[in-house]
């Protein structure tokens, strides 16, 4: 298990759920229409992330970067080219790998403006290419780009105004357009992998092996899951299949439902994933990186340093 990533998501933006707000929507899962950040606990957590030994962050972008070719996405306060390799080359000094996200799924595409009611034209098209371009050379050509698109589901977008879903030869042609455009730049692509829970035959045939997956659960039953957990009760299996079909893997915990399902996860994954293609681990806390959020945030990391402690030998 030694020279695993051990890594954490970090949002910069949190503008990735419904285009619209309601006053039922807890404050932090609405739009915010500047940056919805705290400087001090961005700075705390990472280096925090450093203390616990873990190697590798992953920065959810959004709108959040002053963006050269489409300025229009970019919130009024986003952060600046300099003030993004500042970051960088900070998060290095840490001994983090910073690693950018943009996720392209429509159920979490409200970052991208207009353009997510452009969703398969040749202007969004040309759009992503932009920003994957943009953020490639921004961050040096890093190892890996993180696509997201999980959740592209109807039941995904039940508070949106416009619920977008793209299914069969289109999903599969823009999928391989976003990964092509990213390998264009000699990256790798890396996404969440929940499309198999309900797709598998269809996910099996179209998947490219070589893109890096992240399955996601964040329970603590990995046998006889309650249906209660919905959709989510199809995950723990797809530890195994995606093994079965010699995938390289970075399972995703999380504090979000129990602070038990790091561990959990990494004993479950250690049993059904070949060493050699287990690449890691990484943590979703799936807070916005602000003050209120604080606890949650150092409990992530406490179960990520406790995991590595126990497993990383």
């Amino acid at each position: 298990m030694n020279n695993l990533i051990w890594g954490n998501l970090l949002h910069i933006s949190f503008n990735m759920w419904p285009d619209r707000n309601t006053p039922d929507m807890p404050h932090e899962w609405k739009f915010h229409e500047r940056m919805y950040f705290d400087d001090a606990l961005w700075e705390e957590v990472t280096r925090e992330m450093a203390a616990a030994g873990m190697n590798m962050v992953v920065l959810d972008l959004g709108d959040a970067i002053q963006y050269a070719c489409h300025p229009e996405i970019s919130l009024p306060d986003a952060w600046s080219h300099d003030r993004l390799k500042h970051e960088l080359a900070r998060l290095r000094q840490l001994g983090l790998e910073p690693i950018p996200k943009l996720n392209f799924s429509t159920g979490h595409d409200a970052w991208m403006k207009l353009y997510s009611r452009m969703v398969s034209t040749p202007q969004y098209y040309q759009v992503c290419a932009n920003l994957i371009a943009e953020v490639c050379a921004l961050f040096e050509t890093p190892h890996f780009f993180h696509l997201g698109m999980d959740e592209e589901t109807a039941v995904n977008q039940k508070r949106f105004n416009l619920a977008v879903i793209r299914q069969h030869e289109l999903y599969w042609h823009d999928f391989q357009f976003l990964v092509d455009e990213v390998e264009k730049h000699s990256v790798r692509a890396w996404i969440w992998s929940d499309m198999v829970w309900d797709h598998a035959e269809a996910w099996l045939q179209h998947m490219p092996r070589h893109v890096l997956q992240s399955n996601w659960y964040y329970h603590n039953e990995f046998e006889n899951v309650p249906a209660k957990y919905g959709r989510d009760m199809h995950a723990p299996n797809a530890y195994a299949l995606l093994e079965q079909h010699s995938f390289d893997q970075i399972p995703c915990a999380s504090v979000w439902a129990t602070s038990e399902n790091l561990d959990l996860t990494v004993e479950h994954c250690k049993r059904v994933i070949a060493p050699e293609r287990l690449k890691g681990f990484l943590m979703a806390s799936w807070e916005p990186t602000v003050q209120t959020s604080r606890e949650k945030h150092l409990l992530a990391l406490r179960c990520m340093a406790d995991a590595k402690a126990r497993h990383d030998a």
